[in-house]
């Protein structure tokens, strides 16, 4: 009986501990400066007393971006890459700027990140979609001040649906949580997918899925 409890204990304890580790590390000091950039998961820091207020700093991120891309928005990023203080910490932040009139952040997935996002300017129409069999959306038009989640690896999108630009910034639980955009990812993939593989995974014509590799 002791013998079966102790197995049950120590499966419940690996399971949890896998769950854990499946996130970015904590940190076991105040913070981890990644020594000259080089690595990013606390591999290896450098002296704590060398770090200084531009490890943890980052400017910029009040003035709005160029939306003129084919999509009609722009990321700007503070992950790890831009401060490099962040190492270890679990958190990064983004602003996106939408182009009026339909201005898009495709479809896309954070495959390492939950991401809470608040709407500063404009009105955005946004969504996730729940994993199969279900493949249930949940969408909703959000207005300044509203905020909206997405949870971590799910396919989610934001759209400007006002005349004006919109402004929007997102929290993420990664210091580094990764973007995986579907289309590009799909029809720009490098080398490309065969032809025969997208024809029948989207059901579509080997016409259309050549015309879709070339845009992308």
């Amino acid at each position: 009986m002791k013998g079966a409890c102790f197995h049950l204990a120590l499966n419940l304890f690996v399971s949890v501990s896998s769950f854990a580790f499946a996130y970015d590390p904590s940190p076991l000091q105040d913070f981890c400066v990644p020594n000259n950039g080089v690595f990013a998961n606390g591999n290896l820091c450098k002296d704590p007393k060398l770090a200084t207020a531009n490890d943890f700093f980052f400017s910029g991120l009040n003035m709005p971006k160029n939306t003129s891309s084919s999509v009609g928005s722009v990321v700007t990023p503070v992950n790890v890459e831009q401060i490099p203080g962040l190492n270890t910490l679990g958190i990064s932040l983004v602003r996106i700027d939408y182009a009026p009139n339909g201005g898009l952040n495709p479809p896309h997935t954070h495959p390492r990140a939950t991401e809470i996002l608040v709407v500063l300017e404009g009105v955005l129409y946004v969504g996730f979609v729940t994993s199969s069999p279900d493949n249930r959306l949940i969408s909703k038009t959000l207005y300044p001040g509203d905020v909206f989640v997405f949870p971590i690896g799910l396919i989610h999108f934001q759209q400007n649906v006002g005349k004006t630009n919109a402004v929007a910034f997102a929290g993420l639980s990664s210091q580094n949580p990764g973007v995986v955009a579907i289309a590009n990812t799909v029809f720009g993939s490098n080398p490309p997918i065969k032809v025969d593989v997208l024809t029948r995974g989207f059901q579509l014509s080997s016409k259309i899925v050549k015309y879709l590799q070339s845009r992308f």
